[in-house]
């Protein structure tokens, strides 16, 4: 065996045993968009993220705090704004769902429950109430009060 390769094997080991049986944990969702401004605004406005900074600093990304230690990246560059199905959302929890309803109805943004009918939260089994909307790239966002 040649002198290093011991070295070389132990380093293996302690990676191979640092990370076997963890499993990952989720730290950002990106979203491409066509207007950079109108997202942003919308995330700021509408869901009240927080903007964090982003080490790009080339005016086509921006990166919004979403919980301890993840994020949302709002990138542009979209050629046109494609259809989502509803199926397909990210979700964010609020302590009054009736309170951010009242926030959307402010600002007029149009909201429903996953069946389509207007203003109307849904309820899950668990008793867990949402409502969905769409950002301004038709990006499905889910709102509920769950307690997790």
């Amino acid at each position: 065996m040649k002198k290093g390769c011991p070295v070389i094997i132990l380093f293996c080991l302690i990676i191979a045993t640092s990370v076997h049986g963890q499993s990952p944990t989720f730290n950002h969702q990106a979203v491409y968009v066509v207007d950079l401004k109108a997202s942003t605004e919308f995330y700021q406005n509408v869901l009240m993220l927080p903007k964090i900074e982003e080490p790009f600093h080339d005016g086509k990304h921006s990166w919004f705090k979403t919980g301890a230690h993840c994020q949302l990246h709002v990138i542009q560059g979209a050629k046109s704004v494609t259809a989502h199905d509803v199926d397909v959302h990210m979700s964010f929890s609020v302590a009054s769902l009736t309170e951010f309803m009242a926030h959307l109805d402010k600002l007029h943004v149009k909201y429903t429950n996953f069946k389509g009918d207007s203003n109307l939260p849904q309820v899950r089994p668990d008793g867990v109430r949402q409502v969905y909307f769409q950002d301004p790239d038709g990006y499905w966002i889910e709102v509920n009060d769950d307690k997790y």
